[in-house]
C-alpha cells in the first residue's frame, strides 16, 4: 500500500489515522513550523487540515451508520468484528481520498504536515488548538474503531488497557450511554435554537455547513462532561462497551439509543 496517513507500520497512530512517525530538532518559532528552507506551516492550517478531516470523516461514518442501520432493520444481523472491520476500511478510504485533496489544496506534503504537526505538539500548552484538533480525530477513529489512540504521541506507547474492576457492568453502561447520547442531542438543540433565534434558516446549505461544525466542535465535550458527572472517563465507558460487545442486549440498547439520538437530530435539523 501507497504512504498515507493510516500507515504506520506497526500500527502507530496519530489523529486516528496511521502516521509513519518522523522525529525532529528543528527550531521553529511560536507560530510557525519551519519544514524547509523556504517551506512553513501555521499553526491556523494545520487546524485548518485536521478540523476539515474530521468533518469530512464525521459525515462519511454517519453515512455509513445510516446504511448500517437500514440493513438491521430489515433483519440483517452484522457481527461486531466484522462491522469495526468495515467501518475502518471506509474511513481509512475515505481519508486517504480526503487527504489528499486537502494536502493539494494547500500546497502541502505529507512528510511536511506531519513534521509540522509533531513540531508543534512538542509544547501542547503554547499550541492548544493544535492539541484539540489531534486529539478530536484521535477519540473519533479510536470509538469508531476499538484502535486505543486517543492522546498518542511519538515516543508514547499506545494507551493502556482499562482494569477489569473499573469497567462498567451492562445495566450501568446502559444508563451512562443514555446520559452521553442526551448531552450530545442537548448540544444539537442548543445550537439550533439559538441559530432560529437568529433568523437563520436551517434549509440554507451554509448555515446547515456552520452547524455541523459548531456541533462536531462542541459534542465530545459535552458528551464527556456528561458521562464525567456520572464519575466515568470516557475511557472507561469507551472500555467498556468495547467489553460488552458481544453482549446482545447492550447491544440492542446502544442500537436503540444511536437511532433514537440521529432520529431526534434530523428532526431537530428540519425547523
Amino acid at each position: 500500500m501507497s504512504r498515507s496517513v493510516f500507515l504506520a507500520g506497526s500500527a502507530l497512530f496519530v489523529a486516528g489515522l496511521g502516521y509513519s512517525l518522523l522525529s525532529s530538532s528543528k527550531d521553529r518559532s511560536a507560530d510557525l513550523a519551519e519544514i524547509d528552507e523556504d517551506d512553513f506551516i501555521t499553526e491556523v492550517e494545520i487546524v485548518e487540515i485536521f478540523d476539515a478531516l474530521f468533518l469530512q470523516t464525521q459525515d462519511i461514518l454517519s453515512k455509513i451508520m445510516q446504511q448500517i442501520q437500514a440493513l438491521q432493520m430489515a433483519g440483517q444481523s452484522i457481527p461486531e468484528a466484522q462491522l469495526k472491520g468495515l467501518l475502518k476500511m471506509e474511513m481509512e478510504r475515505a481519508l486517504m481520498d480526503r487527504q489528499k485533496k486537502l494536502l493539494d489544496q494547500f500546497g502541502f506534503d505529507y512528510d511536511c504536515l506531519e513534521e509540522a504537526t509533531w513540531e508543534f505538539l512538542e509544547d501542547e500548552e503554547k499550541h492548544p488548538k493544535v492539541k484539540k484538533a489531534v486529539d478530536r480525530l484521535q477519540k473519533l477513529w479510536e470509538s469508531t474503531t476499538g484502535e486505543p489512540v486517543a492522546g498518542w504521541r511519538p515516543g508514547k506507547t499506545m494507551q493502556s488497557a482499562i482494569a477489569a474492576e473499573d469497567l462498567l457492568p451492562p445495566d450501568r453502561l446502559i444508563e451512562v450511554a443514555e446520559k452521553y447520547f442526551s448531552a450530545l442531542t442537548q448540544c444539537m438543540r442548543e445550537i439550533v435554537d439559538r441559530y432560529k433565534a437568529e433568523g437563520k434558516s436551517l434549509q440554507d446549505p451554509m448555515v446547515q455547513q456552520l452547524l455541523n461544525r459548531e456541533f462536531a466542535e462542541k459534542a465530545n465535550d459535552a458528551g464527556e462532561e456528561a458521562i464525567g458527572n456520572e464519575g466515568i472517563s470516557m475511557s472507561v465507558f469507551e472500555g467498556s462497551i468495547k467489553e460488552h460487545s458481544n453482549n446482545p442486549n447492550v447491544g440492542r440498547a446502544l442500537g436503540m439509543l444511536q437511532m433514537r439520538q440521529q432520529q431526534e437530530l434530523m428532526s431537530l435539523g428540519q425547523g
